[in-house]
Order: C-alpha cells, then sequence, then structure tokens
C-alpha cells in the first residue's frame, strides 16, 4: 500500500471512528485520546494527519459534504428524474451516515458554532449543486413561475436533513424509500406538471 493509501485509509478510520463516538456522546467534550483509541491509533497519529481535534472535525465535515456533494451532483438527469435522484441522493447519504446529519444539523444552529464558518462554505456548496439542478428543471418548465430557485434550494436540502433525522430517531421501522416517497409527495406541488 503507498504512503498516500495509507494515509487516506488512516484519516477514514479516524472520520468513522469520530463519528461512532459523536452518535453516542456528541462532540462536546470528546477527547482526540478517545478518538485515537476507537480507530486504534496512536493520539499522535490524530496530530500529525489533522494538527488538532478541531482539524479533525473540520476534515471531517468537509469530507462528509464532498461524498454528499458527489451524490447530488450524479443527480443530473431527464427533468422528471431529477428530483427522485437528489432526494434519493440525500436520503441515502443521511441513512448511511446519520451520526453525519446529526453533527451538521447541531452544528449549523449551534451559536457560536466552532465550525461556523467551515458549515457556512460547506451548506453553500450543497445547495449550489441543488440549485443548479433546480435551475434546469424551472427552464424545463417543471417548476411554476416565481419558484424563487435558491430559497427552494434551500428548503429542500433542509427538508431532507431533517425529515431523515426525525425518521432516524423517531420511526426507524420506516425504509429510505418511504422517507424518499413522503418527501416527493411533499415537494411535489412545487412541480408545474
Amino acid at each position: 500500500m503507498t504512503r498516500p493509501a495509507r494515509t487516506g485509509a488512516t484519516k477514514r478510520k479516524l472520520f468513522d471512528a469520530t463519528l461512532r463516538l459523536a452518535g453516542t456522546r456528541g462532540m462536546v467534550g470528546l477527547t482526540v485520546d478517545e478518538i485515537a483509541a476507537e480507530a486504534g491509533v496512536a493520539k499522535g497519529t490524530v496530530y500529525y494527519n489533522f494538527g488538532s481535534k478541531d482539524g479533525l472535525i473540520d476534515a471531517l465535515l468537509r469530507y462528509g459534504v464532498d461524498l454528499l456533494a458527489a451524490r447530488l451532483r450524479a443527480a443530473a438527469g431527464p427533468a422528471p428524474d431529477t428530483l427522485t435522484a437528489l432526494i434519493d441522493g440525500m436520503v441515502g447519504f443521511f441513512a448511511e451516515y446519520p451520526t453525519f446529519a446529526q453533527l451538521l444539523v447541531s452544528e449549523l444552529w449551534r451559536t457560536p458554532g466552532q465550525w461556523r464558518e467551515t458549515l457556512a462554505l460547506l451548506r453553500a456548496e450543497v445547495t449550489s449543486i441543488i440549485r443548479g439542478h433546480l435551475e434546469r428543471l424551472a427552464e424545463a418548465g417543471e417548476l411554476p413561475a416565481g419558484v424563487e430557485v435558491a430559497t427552494a434550494s434551500a428548503a429542500l436540502f433542509g427538508t431532507v436533513l431533517v425529515v431523515t433525522l426525525d425518521w432516524q430517531v423517531f420511526t426507524p421501522e420506516r425504509t429510505a424509500v418511504q422517507v424518499r416517497d413522503s418527501v416527493l409527495t411533499l415537494v411535489r406541488g412545487l412541480r408545474a406538471g
């Protein structure tokens, strides 16, 4: 295994360990020692790769958003399928990484948030991708006149984020398809046809 591949694997181990611990305890009070122990690496590995716990969390947020952004970019397709693909991508991502959804919500609304600046940039990236898809839908006549695409983009992202958290906490017996279909039923009112 090459050095970059080993470094990437180590970072993923640290990300996974951080998400596991954050999912059971939250981020507040989580220590580098606990993260390193959970990942099965030396404490110095965290400092070597990220400089600090804050650097690790910042990189974790960026990593998660990169994964989500890749799913959202893949939603490009025929206009009628785009909305379904967008919602599928988000629901699927948050189903696979439920703690990431919790982390996003808790840190986005925590004031003053330690990672607020990073989260603002990452939120802008995700909503920009969604906005691009919705603009194509609007150009294809799939959105009613007067829909403010930037607001609709943020609303769609926020809706799916909160609905998936609600699903995971209160109705985990539901399937991802049921959650997706519920969101689609809600937002179909945005579509012209």
